[in-house]
């Protein structure tokens, strides 16, 4: 479906099998008379491109909780089989290989009771999906940043395609739940038919430009990694993809189906305490980090890069790119990490000798170490504008210290809004009772505790572990949705002591059960604004 014709997505009124409303009738009834492209083309893959076009109309939007995906894709099914029309019978033959389970089940369902009325099945029916594999290929950068994959495709040896997946390796998902993180995210996806001349091209690229890289893949392996990337980018709120990538969606999730399975991800390297450490070391005992001068601010500069190596691009604190390295000094640094004013001039420094020392350790060639460090070199200035201490907002540098012992910039607003001990009158001074208010160490559980009976002065033992449970989790970021409910709750007009009531009554109700935590946090954002 072109763009022009793209809307809104309808809502669920049809998910339990009701017929929709008038708006959302004449919505599928244009989808319907788009579909009657299908019964003019001959060819099934573009029979399945179109049908791809009109399933991603809708891709990426959200109902509620519901995936829209399920929702209207299921409800333009249940439309279809209502009109019976050769064009419905031709779109739901398309979904019942592109779509979802759920939708491929009702669709060919739908389609089997249109042909028993003897509507008339289009003459690429008995091909759509009857697509074989070859072979699968990867035209990737030096610098590890982005991989084109390419997978070939024939019907039976005839028209044979091949289909193009953008990875983006800047961008990987971390684990959870035991589960290996994305590789990567699919960023775009395309088909060719003139698979010779895309290959030949890739191949004479591979042997000219020292900086990519052209090989052939497993397409078990290939599946696997294209599976997990499609999942992140699923999975990930408002995806940087391209433009036109919805149209392409469900095709692609068919054409990885349609791979071997019994594939692996690669996984990432441990990289311990230990192992970083010997990696700064050898760094520091280097060639390239001997004109260094600040040896104390150099060490605390590369830990926050092999920190950002291993912890937000797969395991990998050896490599370098222009994109990476661009990405840590003018959005990770400003946005995650409290500098010194030395370790804020010494970094871009400390950045370029890594990179040097780094490139030569991945055999990165001359070219590529070049382009990195102009990509340093251009961005300092910009990181310079783009990093923000907390102290030139009037924040006492030694309270901020207090706050961030870890270093951990975002943590600021959360642990200032837990203890906000920062401003005029809360600021903590004097003394209360024996203790010296302004010696506290709001790190420490102990000295937590003297701050919440300072604040809450009178409260019974039980409030106050109450309070202190929640500060706690606040400190920590534990789980994340507690600090954005709070910001949530912040923004329609409660006040922070009401804030702090509501979140631990949240807290006291779901005990130990995380996932009822967090959907409770997640209602609790969407409550209506005081009166």
């Amino acid at each position: 479906m072109s763009s022009r014709s793209r809307r809104h997505p309808p809502g669920d009124s049809a998910r339990d099998g009701r017929p929709p409303s008038d708006e959302v009738s004449a919505i599928f009834d244009d989808m319907l008379r788009h579909a009657r492209e299908l019964l003019a083309v001959r060819s099934p893959l573009d029979a399945e491109l179109i049908v791809s076009e009109i399933l991603g109309s809708w891709w990426g939007h959200r109902i509620g909780e519901g995936e829209v995906e399920e929702v209207i894709g299921e409800a333009l099914v249940d439309h279809a089989g209502r009109a019976g029309t050769p064009a419905a019978l031709a779109l739901l033959t398309g979904i019942s290989y592109l779509g979802t389970t759920r939708q491929q089940a009702k669709a060919e369902r739908a389609a089997l009771a249109l042909m028993d009325r003897g509507v008339a099945r289009p003459g690429w029916a008995d091909r759509v999906g009857a697509v074989a594999h070859e072979e699968c290929y990867v035209s990737r950068d030096v610098y590890g940043d982005q991989d084109s994959i390419i997978c070939t495709y024939t019907y039976g040896g005839e028209e044979r395609h091949a289909l193009v997946v953008l990875v983006d390796r800047n961008k990987a998902a971390p684990a959870g739940d035991g589960d290996a993180p994305a590789c990567g995210m699919v960023r775009d996806a395309w088909v060719s038919s003139q698979v010779g001349k895309l290959l030949d091209h890739c191949r004479r690229e591979g042997r000219t430009n020292p900086l990519m890289r052209f090989e052939q893949l497993d397409p078990r392996d290939t599946r696997a990694v294209l599976q997990r990337a499609l999942a992140f980018t699923n999975e990930t709120v408002d995806p940087p993809v391209n433009d036109n990538f919805g149209s392409y969606h469900a095709f692609l999730r068919a054409r990885v189906r349609a791979l071997p399975p019994g594939g692996r991800t690669p996984l990432p390297e441990p990289y311990g305490r230990d192992r970083r450490a010997k990696i700064a070391v050898s760094f520091l005992a280097s060639d390239e980090a001997e004109e260094l001068s600040d040896r104390s601010a150099a060490l605390r500069c590369v830990d926050r890069i092999i920190d950002y190596g291993c912890a937000h691009d797969f395991g990998r604190p050896l490599r370098v790119s222009p994109i990476k390295c661009e990405m840590f000094l003018l959005d990770w640094l400003p946005r995650k990490v409290l500098l010194s004013p030395t370790e804020q001039e010494a970094v871009p420094h400390v950045l370029a000798a890594w990179v040097r020392w780094a490139g030569r350790q991945t055999g990165l060639p001359e070219e590529g170490v070049r382009a990195t460090l102009d990509a340093i070199w251009d961005a300092t200035t910009k990181f310079a504008e783009a990093y923000r201490d907390p102290s030139a907002f009037g924040l006492e540098r030694e309270l901020v210290d207090r706050l961030l012992p870890d270093g951990e910039l975002e943590a600021l607003p959360r642990r200032a809004f837990a203890l906000p001990f920062l401003s005029g009158k809360h600021r903590l001074s004097g003394r209360h009772g024996s203790i010296d208010l302004s010696t506290l160490d709001p790190a420490d559980p102990d000295d937590r505790r003297v701050m919440l009976e300072f604040e809450h002065p009178g409260a019974t033992a039980e409030h106050l572990d109450a309070h202190e449970r929640l500060t706690e989790r606040l400190w920590n970021g534990d789980p994340p949705q507690l600090w954005e409910t709070a910001q949530a709750l912040l923004d329609v007009g409660y006040e922070r002591h009401e804030i702090l009531h509501k979140l631990i009554d949240v807290l006291d109700r779901c005990g130990a059960d995380s996932a009822e935590l967090v959907k409770s946090l997640r209602v609790l954002r969407h409550e209506a604004p005081p009166e």
